[in-house]
């Protein structure tokens, strides 16, 4: 079972644009109440796809870095990367069928 990963942005390079597999960045702030909603959620998507995609979290405010890399403008965020390409993004509070529906339309069937 996969869990999400929280990383910061020296290991941005390694853990994301590195990657072998899918990576969904998951950028938060811990001042933002709809993030803390959807932790769970991540959680679960984690263990649901952890076969073929990795998960990692991000607070956005001591990571300039890759909150400027990716153009994240507002959190929650989520932001899709395949073979150190970014390829979808979604900004705002999202259920569990959007994010499984975002990750269908951009994730391949197998690994």
């Amino acid at each position: 079972m996969s869990s999400v990963t929280v990383i910061s942005d020296p290991q941005f390079e390694g853990e994301v644009l590195s990657a072998e597999h899918p990576v969904l960045v998951y950028f938060w702030a811990p001042w933002c109440g709809p993030c803390r909603l959807m932790s769970p959620i991540m959680e679960s998507i984690a263990a649901q796809y952890g076969d073929r995609l990795k998960i990692v979290k991000m607070e956005v405010d001591p990571n300039p870095d890759a909150v400027s890399k990716c153009r994240v403008e507002g959190v929650p965020a989520l932001v899709l990367f395949r073979e150190g390409a970014q390829v979808a993004a979604m900004e705002g509070v999202m259920g569990k069928p959007k994010i499984e529906g975002f990750l269908t339309e951009h994730l391949p069937q197998s690994v």
